[in-house]
């Protein structure tokens, strides 16, 4: 992994920003106006996906980087009071994992762990009104926010939509792949509908390694939001308490 180094010299905090997902693992450090300060840094999730294993790979990946004040994650399932709760994506060890303090003790630095769609949203919001976040991936990933405030715990991707399947069974990686582009796109049309029914959104923001698949038209109340996002909200995320 090549060495990278500071673009500038901030004042206030440094945020090392982490983006813990299904394939990747990303880095970057952020001034205290959520501004980069690095390159992104990305190493592929080891598989298995253990907690001890990406664990070894974040510690690898900051060795690389310069010093920091404080950390920002992203995790890809539910987050409550620091603790990684569900895992759909990664190794069952996650279930439970205590992953904030974890990640204190290692770093010796203050951290917040929130969930990954989260993070790209607080990157991403007006802060006016309902705004929904969908992230596509491997996975689905999903946010609530009112007048700029998190809704925690919604975990939208595993509640049964069609036929019995879950909203991931059908948007996530493994359909697009199965089903092809065409028919992934009118049912990611579909479950833009649904959710707009479901929490009357007045903004919907779509990120993702797969939102680059979508075809269709979107109207000015619906954008596609950059992937830096889900790691340019870290700064964000110690504005708010949730």
């Amino acid at each position: 992994m090549p060495e990278r180094t500071t673009r500038q010299s901030p004042s206030g905090p440094i945020t090392l920003a982490v983006d813990i997902g299904g394939s990747g693992i990303k880095m970057m450090l952020l001034d205290s106006k959520g501004k980069p300060l690095t390159d992104r840094l990305r190493e592929p999730t080891p598989a298995p996906a253990t907690s001890a294993a990406m664990l070894d790979v974040m510690m690898a990946m900051t060795r690389n980087l310069p010093d920091f004040d404080r950390v920002s994650v992203g995790f890809p399932g539910v987050v409550k009071r620091g603790h990684t709760l569900t895992a759909h994506n990664l190794d069952s060890d996650w279930i439970g994992f205590a992953l904030q303090d974890v990640l204190q003790t290692k770093w010796k630095k203050p951290v917040r762990v929130c969930n990954d769609a989260a993070v790209q949203g607080f990157g991403a919001i007006q802060k006016s009104g309902v705004e929904l976040i969908l992230t596509f991936g491997t996975g689905l990933g999903s946010a609530l926010f009112t007048e700029g405030h998190l809704c925690p715990g919604l975990e939208l991707a595993h509640h049964p939509w069609r036929k019995g399947k879950t909203y991931e069974d059908y948007l996530g990686h493994e359909a697009l792949e199965k089903h092809g582009n065409k028919r992934w796109n009118r049912l990611v049309k579909k479950a833009i509908e649904q959710t707009s029914r479901l929490f009357n959104w007045d903004y919907l923001y779509i990120g993702g390694g797969n939102a680059e698949h979508i075809d269709f038209k979107l109207p000015e109340t619906i954008k596609i939001v950059s992937n830096e996002d889900g790691l340019l909200g870290g700064v964000a995320l110690w504005d708010h308490d949730f």
